[in-house]
């Protein structure tokens, strides 16, 4: 059985038409063509599924979209302004965190919601932030060093 699920996606309000039970992930990617959350464990394990949901970053491979109405959802294709790279995407490419990609989505947006709640934030607290991203090239060092440039750039995330 169809549903239909409003809610507010990167600055828009949105309304979808969704089974019952379809994760949030199946929605943005094939209803709203967004592909930066990515498909990984599909057991909310590895985070490369993560959105901000509310300001929180939030795996959305299993949970239903339905679960999601009236909330405010952030992708990473949110992040993208008209003048240019927001200061995160800008610090990740200085610091070429990425090596295959699967992972940034999810060490991007843990990344925002720490910077969105803490501008300033020690390594440590980048650390436990990226805690639940799996990232299979042993990248995180540049992750953190991305992260730590973009708050020394800005204080507005």
């Amino acid at each position: 059985m169809t549903v239909k699920a409003l809610f507010h996606l990167n600055g828009k309000n949105v309304q979808v038409e969704v089974y019952e039970d379809e994760p949030l992930l199946y929605v943005l990617r094939e209803d709203f063509g967004l592909n930066g959350p990515k498909f990984g464990c599909g057991m909310h394990q590895c985070g490369s599924c993560m959105v901000l949901v509310d300001g929180e970053a939030v795996p959305s491979c299993m949970q239903p979209c339905k679960s999601f109405e009236g909330k405010k959802i952030e992708t990473i294709e949110g992040l993208i302004k008209s003048n240019g790279l927001h200061p995160l995407q800008e610090s990740f490419f200085e610091e070429q965190a990425a090596q295959c990609g699967y992972c940034l989505n999810g060490m991007m947006i843990a990344g925002l919601a720490l910077l969105r709640s803490n501008p300033k934030p020690s390594e440590n607290e980048i650390r436990e932030a990226l805690q639940p991203v799996i990232c299979r090239c042993g990248t995180h060092t540049r992750f953190i060093s991305a992260i730590k440039k973009a708050s020394e750039k800005s204080s507005k995330f």
